[in-house]
């Protein structure tokens, strides 16, 4: 599955149209964002029941304001719709894996 791109407008509904989902906060100046990018990509078409959500922070922040995300990245963890857990800044494949398998 793509990386679906998403706004503060259509953030819960996207997060809620999905049982299990991974919201990706970023912006196009992080360079861990830029490095993590790729393996989120890898890990959305290796792992179909995962939705993949990228929200901009510079261009949505009130959703990542509500979050109360500081850092980036910052990926949170939903399942039915609800946030279950959390990993800040850059993570290994392997970690990212281990963390998205635990809800699936």
């Amino acid at each position: 599955m793509a990386i679906v791109t998403t706004t503060d407008a259509r953030f819960k509904e996207e997060v809620e149209s999905a049982e299990t989902a991974l919201v990706y906060f970023g912006a196009d100046w992080c360079p861990p964002c830029k490095r993590i990018a790729p393996v989120l990509q890898e890990i959305g078409q290796e792992m179909p029941d995962l939705k993949i959500i990228k929200m901009d922070v510079d261009d949505e922040p009130a959703t990542a304001g509500s979050f109360g995300v500081m850092g980036l990245p910052t990926m949170i963890m939903f399942k039915h719709g609800q946030a279950v857990d959390r990993i800040i800044g850059f993570k290994s494949k392997d970690s990212l894996v281990s963390l998205v398998s635990r809800y699936l």
